[in-house]
């Protein structure tokens, strides 16, 4: 926790309402999101009781699974679930637009230009809090996978028709959410607590009513008082109500309402299977009116636990549509942009679901992707964000201050390069030492380079080292002159990856290494049987003859485990 984060707790807690964290939005938000409330059942991981749905805040869908324990019931919810969500995620799918992008040429080798599809906008799904997104991932691993009687007729328990395709994506939007300042699923509870800052602990603001409980207090309480009242507060017969929704269920629920609901349900269809099998017809219309009124008791019960979670995720998008987006927001939702139009060309190509597990390759790249996606959101912020920026000076991480004087300097060598001097007067401590590299924003965007030379009495002495032009004579504007205000960070404004990874099948066998087939070529060069130690304990398996691939190269055949050996025990 930052030193202006611990501050603005505080502030919280003397005023008694949540304190500002930001003073622009840092993540996109759609005109039109999807909402999802999840619901499920206590003890079932995975199991889900029901859901509400939908764009539209005065109209979601209420769907409900009677009896998690059903496996056709919890089929039906997700094909349900499929006839909401698929036509809005393949509602963007069509509207694109044309980007230019360099790609290397099979034949020559260059980098040319070339042109390609980008979709206009993408889809984004709301959800209460972070674990409505493991849910989401939890959904989407449990789904993907699954049959369709029209892939293989023969499977047991076959999905409907689309539930596949859908855990697809949601196994997407899942990966996406991992990645920093992606704004493709967002939980509604991050959104809103690294806008506001609470008097609550971290683990506290996952609750949503208690965290719109600190940032918008009903009339006469303070934020403390509203938050405890939405976590605590039970009516007459003992339930909260400002249910969770997290999404698991509240016990005192389940234990008096949920349970003896799903106990009617279960007999009414006990007694339906039985009068069917009896062939008594007015038994069975009996029957199956208590199934339909024990099915519509469990829908409202649901729907009276995620109505509530559901208004207060509405609550939070007019909240934060009340902030002005910023400057780099656009930049990040691009990116999400292509990554759904790339997943979106994944499956209409045809290509298999997502592993269960990543190879060696892949796994290093979403980390390089994320961490650099980290440095880019943190430089971002703090250059769209003043609030940002103070913790980053308050941390010695920035400085900013006026301009005292600008002293024209040339560079030694046969070009001489403007170098100018700038003195910057601050009261700023950021941890400089000689020649350390600074940065600020131009005008344009663009990010200007300098270095520290010292620290005087009047202020510190940065060198510009670039952005200013190729000529003898700086280009306009492109040095600050006495009196301007700066703000220099020692982080770069835009960081980039490390160097490429290889390719799956150029991996190393210290990694993983790509599939071998025996006799074919492949295998690491200079590779060969090694013999088992002396000293081993038991007979020494046979070292298999190493065929010679073409060029000369062995090829490593799987040979299995290695035998124990002495070194190996104590």
């Amino acid at each position: 926790m930052s030193l202006i984060t611990t501050l603005a707790r505080m502030e919280a807690v003397a005023a008694g309402r949540a304190a500002p964290g930001a003073t622009v939005l840092h993540r996109h938000l759609s005109d039109r999101p999807m909402a999802f409330v999840p619901l499920t059942t206590a003890g079932e991981a995975g199991a889900p009781l029901g859901a509400l749905v939908g764009t539209d805040r005065s109209a979601p869908r209420l769907l409900v699974v009677p009896q998690p324990r059903d496996r056709d019931l919890r089929s039906a919810f997700l094909a349900e679930l499929a006839e909401v969500l698929l036509p809005y995620i393949d509602a963007y799918a069509d509207g694109v637009e044309l980007e230019e992008r360099k790609e290397t040429d099979p034949e020559s080798g260059k980098k040319v230009p070339v042109q390609v599809e980008l979709c206009a906008d993408a889809p984004q799904l709301l959800v209460p809090s972070t674990a409505g997104v493991s849910f989401v991932r939890l959904l989407g691993r449990s789904m993907r996978f699954r049959r369709t009687a029209e892939q293989d007729p023969e499977t047991p328990h076959p999905a409907p028709p689309r539930v596949p395709l859908l855990g697809r994506w949601l196994t997407h939007y899942g990966e996406r959410s991992r990645v920093p300042g992606s704004s493709l699923l967002l939980p509604m509870t991050g959104l809103l607590s690294r806008h506001w800052t609470t008097g609550q602990s971290g683990a506290e603001d996952q609750h949503l009513g208690a965290l719109l409980g600190w940032i918008d207090p009903p009339e006469g309480l303070t934020g403390a008082e509203a938050a405890l009242r939405a976590e605590v507060e039970r009516d007459g017969d003992g339930l909260l109500v400002c249910p969770p929704a997290g999404p698991a269920t509240d016990p005192a629920f389940d234990n008096k309402r949920l349970a003896p609901a799903m106990g009617r349900y279960d007999r009414s269809r006990s007694e339906a299977a039985a009068a069917a099998e009896a062939g008594a017809p007015g038994r069975l219309r009996g029957a199956r009116r208590d199934v339909a009124a024990s099915e519509e008791e469990i829908r409202a019960l649901v729907e009276s636990q995620v109505r509530p979670t559901w208004d207060a995720l509405w609550r939070g998008v007019d909240l934060l549509r009340a902030l002005p987006p910023g400057g780099h927001v656009a930049d990040r939702w691009k990116r999400d942009r292509w990554s759904y139009t790339a997943h979106r060309d994944r499956i209409r190509a045809g290509e298999p679901p997502q592993p269960k597990r990543d190879d060696a390759v892949t796994a290093a790249q979403k980390l390089a992707t994320r961490e650099t996606a980290q440095a880019q959101l943190d430089a971002q912020e703090a250059l769209d964000d003043p609030l940002v920026m103070a913790a980053r000076r308050l941390a010695g991480e920035a400085f900013a201050g006026e301009v005292a004087a600008v002293e024209m300097a040339y560079s030694e060598g046969r070009r001489p390069m403007p170098r100018p001097l700038v003195t910057v007067r601050t009261d700023d401590q950021p941890h400089l030492t000689e020649r350390t590299k600074v940065y600020r924003a131009l005008a344009d965007g663009r990010s200007q380079p300098g270095e520290c030379v010292e620290r005087r009495p009047e202020g510190i002495v940065v060198r510009l080292t670039g952005g200013m032009g190729r000529g003898k004579v700086p280009d306009e504007g492109s040095v600050p002159e006495p009196g301007d205000r700066v703000c220099w960070t020692l982080f770069e404004h835009a960081p980039r990856g490390g160097p490429d990874l290889p390719d799956p099948e150029r991996t190393p066998w210290t990694h993983g290494g790509p599939p071998v087939v025996p006799g074919g070529d492949g295998g690491v060069p200079g590779d060969g049987g090694v013999p088992a130690p002396s000293g081993a304990a038991g007979p020494a398996a046979p070292v298999p003859a190493v065929p010679a691939a073409p060029g000369g190269r062995p090829v490593v055949l799987d040979t299995g485990p290695d035998t124990a050996t002495a070194e190996d025990f104590l």
